[in-house]
C-alpha cells in the first residue's frame, strides 16, 4: 500500500513532522536547522533506504562534527517515528548513529579564567563581554540566557532579583524547554558585581550604553585569541562552574539543581572532578574483611 516503508519518501516524512509537529516545539527553529541539513541528501529516499550505510555516507558528505550529525538524523528519526505514530506509514526504520563524542573536558583554571576577564575588560570597547563571563563562570547558565537577563522581570528572559539574591534564568512570558532553567541563588561574589552595574544604570545584565547586547561572538573570539586560549568558546565557560563547584566539594546532586543540568549530564561528563569520585567504592575494596 501507499504506507508501506519502500513507497514513503524521507522528504515526506521530515515535511509532515515539520508542518504538524514543529509549531508545537519550543523551539521549532532547531527542527528547521535539522531539516535545511538533511533534506538535500534525504529527501528523495524512500524510508527503506535508511539503515547503516546511508547513515555513514550521510555523516561522511555533511562533514560535521559527530555530535552535529547525531543531532540531525536524530530529528529523522523523530521525524519517522512521528508519521508511524500517525498512521502515515506502517513501520520506522531505525537510523545508526555515529558514536557519541566524550564529554568535552576543557574547563579554565582560576588563571586562565582570570586571563580571559582581563582581555575582556582591556578590549575597552567591550568591558560588557567581561560581565558575561563573570556571569557564567559564577553560574554556569547558557550563552543566550545570559544576554537576555536583566535587572527586572521582563518578558524576553530572566533576571536578577537583587533584593532577595536570586536569579530566575526564565523570563514569564517564556516556553518552558528541555534547557531547563530553574531560579538559583545569586553567589556572594558575582551580586556583588551586579548591585554595581545596576547602579552604573544598567537596565541589562550585559550592556552596552544602555542596550541590550545581542551577540557576544566577535568580541568573545577577539577576547579569547588575546587571552591566547583559542579553543575555549562560551560553552567552557559552563563547564568551567560545574567543574569548580565539584573540586569544591559540591555534590553531584546539589550542582544538578543549581546549574539546571540533569544528574546524569554532571555525572557523565564531570563526575570525575567530585571530591568524593569513587570514594565508596574505593573505601568498599580496601575495607579489611572480618
Amino acid at each position: 500500500s501507499a504506507h508501506e516503508p519502500e513507497n514513503v519518501t524521507c522528504g515526506d516524512v521530515l515535511t509532515i513532522y515539520a508542518e504538524e509537529y514543529a509549531p508545537s516545539v519550543a523551539a521549532p527553529e532547531r527542527i528547521g536547522y535539522a531539516m535545511d541539513a538533511l533534506l538535500p541528501f534525504w529527501a528523495d529516499l524512500k524510508l527503506t533506504h535508511v539503515k547503516g550505510e546511508t547513515c555513514r555516507r550521510y555523516g561522511i558528505l555533511r562533514a560535521r562534527a559527530p555530535a552535529t550529525i547525531r543531532r540531525e538524523l536524530g530529528t529523522l528519526q523523530a521525524a519517522m517515528n512521528y508519521a508511524h505514530r500517525e498512521g502515515y506509514v506502517t513501520a520506522a526504520p531505525l537510523v545508526t548513529l555515529p558514536e557519541a563524542p566524550e564529554g568535552k573536558e576543557r574547563w579554565l583554571t582560576r588563571n586562565e579564567a582570570a586571563k580571559l576577564v582581563w582581555a575582556a575588560y582591556r578590549g575597552q570597547k567591550t568591558p560588557y563581554l567581561a560581565r558575561f563571563i563573570l556571569i557564567a563562570i559564577y553560574t554556569g547558565t547558557r550563552k543566550d540566557a545570559i544576554l537576555r537577563m536583566s535587572f527586572e522581570p521582563n518578558t524576553l528572559g530572566g533576571w536578577f532579583d537583587l533584593d532577595n539574591g536570586i536569579m530566575f534564568r526564565r523570563g514569564s512570558e517564556e516556553r518552558v524547554t528541555n534547557k531547563r532553567r530553574t531560579p538559583a541563588p545569586i553567589p556572594r561574589q558575582l551580586k556583588a558585581h551586579l548591585t554595581r552595574w545596576q547602579r552604573l544604570g544598567s537596565k541589562w545584565a550585559v550592556d552596552y550604553q544602555g542596550g541590550r547586547v545581542g551577540d557576544i561572538k566577535r568580541s568573545f573570539n577577539k577576547a579569547r585569541q588575546e587571552a591566547g586560549m583559542p579553543e575555549v568558546t562560551p560553552h567552557t565557560l559552563k563547564h568551567t562552574a560545574i567543574t569548580w563547584a565539584l573540586q569544591n566539594g559540591a555534590t553531584v546532586w546539589d550542582c544538578a539543581g543549581y546549574f539546571a543540568t540533569s544528574v546524569e549530564t554532571i555525572q557523565k561528563v564531570y563526575g570525575h572532578h567530585a571530591t568524593d569520585f569513587m570514594q565508596s567504592a574505593l573505601g568498599a575494596v580496601e575495607r579489611k574483611r572480618s
